[in-house]
Parts: structure tokens; sequence; C-alpha cells
């Protein structure tokens, strides 16, 4: 019994003196952690800050469009892709190309690019791709349209098929 006693005060001089030793130590590891914590709420927090501004850019835009004020409109999709926001870029390239916003083909392999640059996963790269294809051959650049279609329908995306098809009916 005294030898228990004695092994647990033992263990407890052991850790006062380890805590004693390194007080300095385990005050800068407790510090970092915590600071660690509140940088990355506050990362966290200024990401969803800025997607809710870009969305309601993206609105604003789409009420502009309402209304047939195309110029402001375009402006802000243009300013949307500018922020490399990866959902709301790929909307606004999309919208600019369905509403035929933009007729300068330059300004807009311009935005491809730019919305290339965002794409994280290879499903949405492929479809930017596609997209991308789909504008040239409309726009009487049938060869790079082709070889971007070809890339694709050689690769193992899920639009391969459509790729493989659009080849062999152009």
């Amino acid at each position: 019994m005294e030898e228990n006693i004695e092994k647990k005060q033992e263990l407890k001089s052991r850790l006062f003196d380890f805590f004693d030793k390194n007080k300095l130590k385990l005050f800068i590891l407790i510090s970092l952690i915590i600071l660690t914590f509140f940088a990355f709420s506050f990362y966290q927090i200024n990401i969803k800050k800025k997607n809710s501004i870009v969305a309601e850019k993206y609105i604003q835009a789409g009420i502009f469009l309402a209304n047939k004020n195309n110029a402001d409109a375009t402006l802000i999709f243009e300013e949307i892709i500018e922020s490399k926001n990866k959902f709301y870029s790929i909307l606004s390239l999309n919208t600019i190309l369905e509403k035929k916003l933009l007729t300068d083909k330059e300004k807009i392999l311009q935005l491809f690019k730019k919305t290339e640059k965002n794409i994280d996963t290879k499903e949405l790269g492929d479809l930017i791709k596609f997209k991308k294809a789909l504008f040239l051959i409309n726009n009487s650049e049938f060869e790079q349209g082709k070889k971007l279609l070809q890339d694709i329908a050689n690769s193992k995306s899920d639009l391969k098929f459509l790729a493989a098809e659009i080849l062999l009916n152009i």
C-alpha cells in the first residue's frame, strides 16, 4: 500500500517537474493551437463572405439581363469570371455564351482560359473543354474544335461518347 502511495507521489512530482521545466514550450504550443484555430475560422468566414458577394453579383447580372441591360450584365459576368469563383465563373461563362452577350471570339476565348484555370475537377475541366470545342466549331474554327473533341473522346471522360458522336456528325 505504501509503495502504491509512493509511486503516485513520485508520478505527481515528475509531472510537476515536467510542467515546470516545459512551461514556456507548453504555453507556446497551446497558443499556436488556439491561433491556428482562429486563423482557420477567419479564413472560412472570409471565403463565405466572398461567395456571398459573388452570388449577389450574379443575381444582379441576371436582373440586368431580364431588364434588357445586356452591357451591364456582361460587365458583371466578366467581373465574376475574374473573381475566380469556381461555381459562379462557370455559370457566368455559360450565360455569356447562351445569351450571346459577347461577339468578340478572342474575348470569349480569354474568358474560357480564365475559367479553365479555376477548375479543380476533371469532370468540370472536360465540360469546359467540351463547351469550348462546340464554341469553336460554331465559330468556323473546325480544326481546333475537332482537336478538343478528339482529346475528350480519347480520354476517360464521361463526355467521351458525346464527343465521339459529334465528331462522327461533323
